[in-house]
């Protein structure tokens, strides 16, 4: 699987949702494979991009609205953008 395919695969599918909506991860492997029975093949390959992604702060990874390790068994997990951080005021 193509990691960089993956990785673009995710922000066009969430850039479509309206502001705070997530994705699953199946979403993204069967956009990858267009047409074919095999997306559940690039399911692991998925869940450890959104886990790098995740790292360095690009996505955000939950399971039952709570933050998770993507690759951490446990159930399905969905996509998400980052929330900024409210911004506190101006400097002075």
């Amino acid at each position: 699987m193509d990691k960089t395919a993956a990785e673009n695969q995710i922000f066009a599918l969430l850039a479509r949702r309206k502001a705070g909506a997530t994705i699953c991860p199946s979403e993204v492997a069967r956009a990858l494979v267009a047409g074919s029975a095999s997306w559940h093949e690039l399911m692991p390959g998925i869940r450890q991009v959104a886990a790098d992604l995740a790292r360095n702060g690009r996505l955000v990874v939950t399971r039952g609205g709570v933050s998770v390790d993507a690759i951490a068994p446990g159930g399905p997990v969905r996509l998400g953008l980052p929330v900024p951080a409210p911004r506190r005021g101006l400097p002075y």
